[in-house]
């Protein structure tokens, strides 16, 4: 059968089976895969995927779908297909033409494990793309119903996949049309290592190997490059040079299986004593540890210092504040990263930490892995997925002020579903801005209840953009069953999340409006466009009635202190921190009624009433710059006669700090109110973190103490109120 063929003669479906298995061997061919869009009445078009499926001893096939559905013996849930990352498989069927319908997160994750010469074929019925699918439900939030909502996404997808070149078109009891494979040019750059499957690979573990102190490694490769395999290469043969301990991080722990794959194979005299440690017979180790596992050892010097080495995989999915604070801990580190996945962004990774490695660490040094290594250049599966799911969605152009209008506009989910280059560009510009970005997001943009685009566009380039979900308006008697933890609705996340946790019933009552998600092109940046997206859409807000507005985030001093530099008030901060971010979550609202106005004076009461003895429990390792920022939240009281001399004694005299803590903690809190100079300010932080969180200032308590007396003169000499000398 020649390829870019089309088979549709009577009482075809053998010789259609027999076609895509022809057409599967020229793919293996070019080391290439291929989707296949079998789509028509469900029953049929499973029959026909199974003819498939029997047709050849395919690798590890794989169906996807919902079991009672399912032809073949065995089957995965869509939910569960991040769990054969890692794997490959010949065969993949995607059955969204079901009750489980199409999963975006399972399409992309799936895909990357298509081996070369393989197929992944997605079930559709015939009207895909005229209404939305099961899964939808997903993020119907309350009171909507899944059947209910707009299918932007969805038609989206139809469209593209049936002007697509690259995938084959297959219709139950019609056509099988096969796209026309071109040649590609066969040579690899030749390279001498017997470990690795490419040049670009093998210069990648060399590199890791001579990894050179304070000389960070950044690694960026699109998924199937063998990235991880890289790291997991360079560990072993780390670990046979007698490098005591390598530590390893990652989002989750199945991110690094290839790693430890390649340790375990590479280093068999070794032992995997646990999922997450791998030792030698000389001791040395190699261990992964969640991000905030991580976070902690650093914080208590149990890692780091002289020596250690740290390899970072999927750095796009973490925080740049918290890489930012491994690079200062440990002085041979790399970071590696997808740059186009289902999760995260490399792009968005290097625009925000390239400026901390240029400030920090000017001699780091970047290196790409351009060349695949599960299938070859040229590969039609992997360009036509960056296409469907918008993986590889660009950056806009930035454009400069004099260029930009005065006002955003504001862009309905329709308008948006019809303008495929804003869309594609304004995903991209949402994408570099945010630590984790699925294909999920991108359905919920076009589809979600509730939401709501506001942008500001310069030239047809989207220069900021903000996106919002309304929250709230529960009836009473739910909002009672809410805050009594008897129901939980879906959505309404911070509405939700302030009454079950604060016991606010007026918070779900209430109306909101609240951020999902906002972003600024990274050139036009401190210009102040996204504080003009805020406030008009906060003034819209107010127009239609809206009581509070509000945002959801991980807390990070800068990040805070915009947000209350536009008038908004902490009303949540969760008690431990996020697996993949290391950082507490905090909530904040601002009213717009007189309504909204009770609820936050509420809300915030009931934040200060809890603050301090979270700071000294749950919150002790919040950092000291957000409790800078969160103690003027708490009702101002200036020091009393009293308060003073205390604290004049311990800055001045013999007092000991630890029986004087009261006063100091409210030296801390009126300081809070105070413009502080550099120098104060870190004297003001370290005060915080011992008076408030318990936390000593040196090991030595001699020491501790001293500091304490310094950061209290450092502080107090910011006012005249103090005494400057004991009796003064």
């Amino acid at each position: 059968m020649r390829a870019g063929c089309r088979v549709d003669t009577p009482n075809t479906a053998i010789k259609q089976v027999s076609a895509l298995v022809h057409h599967a061997i020229r793919l293996q061919r070019r080391r290439w895969r291929a989707l296949v869009w079998l789509y028509g009445p469900p029953d049929k078009a499973r029959q026909q995927a199974q003819r498939l499926w029997e047709a050849q001893t395919w690798q590890a096939p794989l169906w996807v779908g919902a079991e009672h559905e399912t032809p073949v013996a065995a089957c995965l849930p869509a939910g569960k297909a991040r769990t054969r990352l890692g794997a490959e498989h010949q065969l993949i069927v995607l059955d969204a033409s079901g009750s489980q319908g199409l999963d975006p997160d399972a399409l992309g994750a799936l895909a990357g494990t298509v081996s070369a010469g393989g197929l992944l074929v997605i079930i559709t019925p015939d009207n895909w793309g005229e209404q939305p699918d099961p899964d939808y439900a997903r993020f119907a939030d309350y009171p909507w119903q899944w059947d209910s909502l707009s299918a932007h996404y969805l038609k989206r997808l139809a469209f593209q996949l049936t002007g697509e070149s690259t995938i084959v078109r297959w219709k139950v009891n019609g056509s099988l049309s096969l796209p026309r494979l071109s040649l590609r040019d066969l040579r690899a750059t030749p390279f001498d290592d017997a470990d690795c499957l490419t040049a670009d690979q093998a210069r990648t573990v060399n590199a890791l190997v001579k990894l050179k102190r304070r000389r960070p490694l950044v690694i960026t490769a699109d998924r199937g490059r063998g990235k991880s395999a890289a790291l997991g290469i360079a560990c072993a043969r780390l670990l046979q040079k007698s490098v005591t301990q390598l530590v390893v991080t990652a989002p989750r722990l199945s991110a690094v299986e290839s790693l430890f794959a390649r340790v375990v194979a590479l280093c068999p005299q070794g032992q995997r004593l646990s999922p997450a440690r791998f030792e030698l017979p000389n001791g040395s180790s190699l261990c992964f540890l969640a991000p905030d596992a991580l976070n902690e050892q650093v914080d208590q010097a149990r890692l780091g210092g002289s020596g250690s080495y740290l390899l970072v995989d999927e750095a796009a999915a973490i925080p740049a504040a918290m890489l930012a604070h491994w690079l200062a801990a440990f002085p041979r580190i790399a970071f590696a990263t997808t740059v186009h996945g289902y999760e995260g962004s490399g792009r968005g990774f290097a625009l925000r930490f390239r400026e901390v490695l240029n400030r920090t660490a000017p001699q780091w040094r970047e290196l790409p892995l351009d060349t695949p290594v599960r299938w070859s250049v040229g590969d039609p599966l992997e360009a036509t997925i960056q296409t469907l799911l918008l993986l590889n969605a660009p950056l806009p152009e930035a454009h400069a002020s004099t260029h930009c209008p005065t006002a955003s506009m504001l862009l309905t989910q329709a308008q948006l579903a019809k303008q495929r280059e804003l869309l594609a560009k304004l995903f991209g510009l949402l994408v570099q801005s945010h630590y984790r970005t699925t294909p999920s997001d991108l359905r919920q943009l076009l589809d979600g209840p509730g939401t709501a685009i506001r942008t500001i566009i310069a030239a047809q380039d989207p220069q900021a953009v903000l996106v919002t979900r309304e929250e709230g308006g529960f009836n009473a008697a739910l909002a009672e069953q809410v805050a009594r933890g008897e129901r939980r609705p879906q959505g309404h996340l911070l509405a939700q999340s302030l009454a079950a946790h604060s016991g606010s019933r007026e918070a779900l009552t209430s109306r909101w409006r609240r951020v999902a998600r906002i972003a600024t092109h990274p050139e036009r940046r401190r210009e102040g466009l996204g504080r003009r997206l805020l406030e008009e859409d906060i003034a819209n807000a107010h127009q239609q009635g809206v009581a509070l507005y509000g945002a959801t985030f991980g807390a990070e001093a800068s990040l805070l202190r915009f947000w209350l530099a536009l008038g908004f008030t902490p009303v949540r901060l969760g008690i431990t921190r996020e697996t993949a971010t290391g950082e507490y979550a905090i909530m904040v609202a601002r009213a717009l009624t007189s309504e909204g106005q009770a609820v936050l004076a509420s809300l915030r009461d009931t934040f200060a009433a809890s603050l301090i003895t979270l700071l000294a429990f749950e919150l002790a390792t919040l950092p000291a710059p957000i409790v800078a920022l969160l103690l003027p939240s708490l009702p101002r009281l200036p020091l009393s006669n009293a308060e003073i001399q205390a604290v004049g004694d311990v800055a001045y005299a013999h007092r000991d700090p630890a029986l004087a803590r009261a006063s100091l903690q409210a030296l801390a809190r009126e300081a809070s109110h105070w413009s502080l100079a550099q120098e104060a300010q870190i004297a003001h932080q370290q005060l915080i973190t011992w008076a408030f969180q318990n936390q000593p200032l040196a090991k030595a308590h001699g020491e501790s103490v001293r500091l304490i007396r310094r950061a209290t003169q450092q502080i107090i000499e910011q006012r005249t109120l103090f005494p400057s000398s004991p009796g003064g």
